[in-house]
């Protein structure tokens, strides 16, 4: 009888020490992976974080020191570089350099201001880049080709395209959101031949400035692109090559109503007291001014140029730009944009050059801390009279 009870007992024993100890092996075995691996398998690292969308002033550790910047895809031009070495600003207006310099931060790129009243240049940031620099003008070009397309009647603010199925668009909202679609579909409404007639008469294909050592024109084709035709051509400028010269003498005839001044750099105090604006020519495009700012100020507002800042009290109007230029190759970001100033308007174009971290909108960025600063230093309120010989050519203009 004894010797059957003691396993029955033991039993007994064993069980209740099994459900004492059961939720800690519960936790120990939750611990645990359920296929825990080998001791010789290489642990894979945690990918790294995304890196940061570029701003005006942040820039990787590595450019900031001056070390070259990592290249990334097919483009060859660093990212980051200091954009102002070697400039001889002799006719630069001192605050506005300055303000443009610093806005520009590390990015590698030109900034061009230009007083939209007269042409004259008030700064040129990497002179060597915006004099001689001539590169693809991305969807800077839609500008000309909306002004080309409402001056011959083929469209006016309100007309609404459907382009490739989708929903139809006007002309504001495809300045906005630069819709590619909508720009080649007006081009090849226009034709090569009417549209390349209004590229030159708004400057394209030659020197913006007047008597400026070193500058070089842009090119326009001689015929159609083979890469995509006309519909590239008015939606990313394929063929043609801009200036950021140009593109601000451009700019600067938006501002002003319709008159395209040579470009001047007065470089000593002799030639700025004895500036005279000089007219390249007059633009009949008054009418339809009015009707590419609405989409000019809808980019700033809510399309692709938003990192501007909108400010309804000071509007600033501009038209972004993003593609790769294969001839170099480098990718691109182009802002041209002016503002509505009583006494002093300018318009600035902003060129940078680089790899993935430039586009459009950091332009944009920069730009619009221009505007922001010059504006905070009470720059647009400052009475800039033209000099004497000036006033005396002014019939003349």
């Amino acid at each position: 009888m004894r010797s059957r009870a003691l396993p029955t007992l033991t039993a007994l024993f064993v069980l209740l020490w099994l459900w004492a100890c059961l939720p800690a092996l519960a936790s120990a075995a939750a611990a645990k992976p359920a296929h825990p691996r080998p001791k010789t398998t290489a642990v894979r690292k945690a990918p790294s974080p995304a890196p940061r969308a570029a701003t005006r002033t942040a820039a990787p550790k590595k450019a900031r020191a001056g070390k070259p910047a990592e290249r990334q895809g097919p483009w060859r031009t660093p990212t980051y570089a200091d954009s102002a070495a070697g400039d001889v600003p002799d006719g630069d207006d001192p605050l506005v350099r300055r303000i443009a310099v610093e806005a520009l931060g590390p990015y590698n790129g030109s900034v061009v201001v230009v007083e939209a009243s007269t042409g004259r240049i008030l700064t040129m940031v990497n002179q060597k880049v915006a004099l001689a620099g001539a590169f693809t003008p991305c969807s800077t070009i839609k500008i000309p080709v909306a002004l080309a397309a409402l001056s011959e009647g083929l469209i006016d603010r309100s007309t609404r395209l459907r382009v490739a199925g989708r929903a139809p668009l006007d002309m504001t909202e495809a300045l906005a959101y630069s819709d590619n679609p909508y720009f080649a579909s007006l081009g090849r409404k226009l034709g090569f031949d009417r549209f390349t007639y209004y590229a030159r008469l708004f400057g394209l294909g030659e020197k913006a400035g007047l008597n400026i050592e070193g500058e070089q024109a842009g090119s326009l084709p001689e015929a159609p692109p083979a890469n995509g035709g006309i519909g590239m051509m008015c939606s990313f400028g394929e063929g043609i090559t801009l200036t950021p010269l140009q593109l601000a003498a451009l700019m600067s005839a938006l501002a002003n109503g319709g008159t395209l001044y040579y470009l001047q750099y007065p470089r000593t105090q002799e030639e700025r007291d004895n500036f005279v604006p000089r007219v390249k020519r007059r633009l009949d495009i008054g009418p339809w001014i009015a009707e590419v700012k609405h989409g000019l100020l809808g980019a700033v507002a809510f399309g692709t140029a938003r990192r501007v800042g909108f400010d309804p009290n000071i509007p600033v109007f501009g038209k972004t730009g993003t593609c790769t230029d294969r001839n170099s190759p480098t990718h691109l970001g182009w802002f041209g944009a002016f503002n509505e100033s009583e006494r002093n308007p300018i318009a600035v174009a902003v060129l940078l050059t680089g790899g993935a971290p430039v586009n459009g909108p950091v332009a944009s960025g920069i730009a619009g801390e221009i505007f922001r600063r010059l504006a905070e230093a009470g720059f647009f309120e400052q009475d800039r009279r033209l000099s004497p010989v000036a006033l005396v050519h002014k019939e003349a203009w």
